[in-house]
């Protein structure tokens, strides 16, 4: 591991000011640590914002408002996301394991970079990390990444199950930086790879995210549903996250978001404006579905993800429905 320098912001200010090219902020580690360890984040200095006075979870009005150092896990059971917001205690109780969950904060589960075997590889090419070098991934082991909104650049794939759940639930992301105060709504935080793929988010150099703000929960009933290969500790070949409101056998509201078929959580806007007004029926389910996923560009080993998609879109929704 490269030499670093490290220090503790006692505030948010304090740890914007401490920002200087070559720095990288550190929350709870669980995936910085790695990566320093893999030898691709070589930070020159680590700025510790894991103790910053950003731990609360409270209602505010209507809202409720999630400090960035929350973990994972005092996320997942405390009472107001369990019973406003199952879906986003689901997906959190879905990612890694206990003691993963209990080190990892909002902010960092938010900001993790991809699992993509290329990119955690320094002895390969990877335009994420070393952007014009090439993306081995379209011509080798691709099974797990992107079916959607891939480029010629890059077919990684975003790894948060929370993200996928605070898409759906349209929530608010605050961050401080340099350049000021300012709020990035989901989606809209992730971006697509396009021919920058290194850029994660939209976020600028020295942004710090200081909370997460949910609005008011979606109508209806929601869940959020993960497929992989083993019961425990395993990214997501697939997986969603939707609320679903139904009045007199048609729907009145939808929200569908999917995991780990994107370089961002991917709201699935097509499906969303396909079943409005409409019969919430296995039938429509299944239109709506494959109208999404006409977008789908599947490479041969990843293929499967669009009939797995598909059929998790369709059997969550009929679960969903009354």
């Amino acid at each position: 591991m490269k030499p670093f320098e490290y220090a503790r912001a006692a505030t948010p200010a304090e740890a914007v000011r401490g920002f200087a090219p070559g720095t990288m902020y550190l929350g709870g580690g669980t995936n910085l640590v790695d990566l320093m360890r893999l030898g691709v984040a070589e930070p020159d200095r680590l700025v510790d914002v894991s103790r910053l006075p950003l731990d609360e979870i409270e209602q505010v009005r209507d809202r409720v408002r999630i400090g960035a150092t929350v973990r994972n896990t005092d996320l997942a059971v405390h009472p107001l996301i369990r019973t406003r917001y199952p879906m986003l205690a689901r997906a959190l109780l879905a990612g890694a394991s206990g003691q993963v969950r209990n080190i990892a904060t909002v902010a960092g589960n938010l900001l993790q970079r991809t699992r993509c075997p290329y990119f955690q590889d320094v002895t390969r090419p990877c335009n994420k990390r070393r952007p014009g070098s090439g993306c081995p991934a379209i011509a080798g082991d691709h099974s797990g990444l992107a079916v959607l909104g891939a480029s010629g650049a890059c077919v990684a794939t975003h790894p948060s199950d929370m993200a996928v759940a605070l898409a759906a639930l349209e929530a608010e992301v605050h961050v401080t930086g340099p350049g000021g105060d300012r709020i990035v709504p989901m989606p809209g935080l992730h971006r697509l790879p396009g021919d920058e793929p290194e850029r994660d988010t939209v976020l600028e150099p020295g942004d710090l995210i200081t909370a997460v703000e949910l609005p008011p929960p979606p109508t209806g009933v929601q869940t959020y549903r993960k497929v992989r290969e083993r019961s425990s500790f395993a990214f997501a070949l697939v997986s969603i996250a939707a609320a679903l409101d139904v009045r007199d056998g048609r729907v009145a509201g939808c929200r569908i978001a999917l995991g780990s078929v994107a370089h961002v959580p991917w709201r699935a806007e097509r499906a969303e404006a396909a079943l409005i007004g409409g019969p919430a029926t296995g039938e429509a389910f299944l239109q709506a579905a494959e109208e999404e996923l006409e977008q789908a560009r599947p490479l041969p080993r990843n293929a499967y993800k669009v009939p797995l998609a598909r059929n998790l879109i369709v059997a969550t929704l009929e679960e969903l429905a009354p």
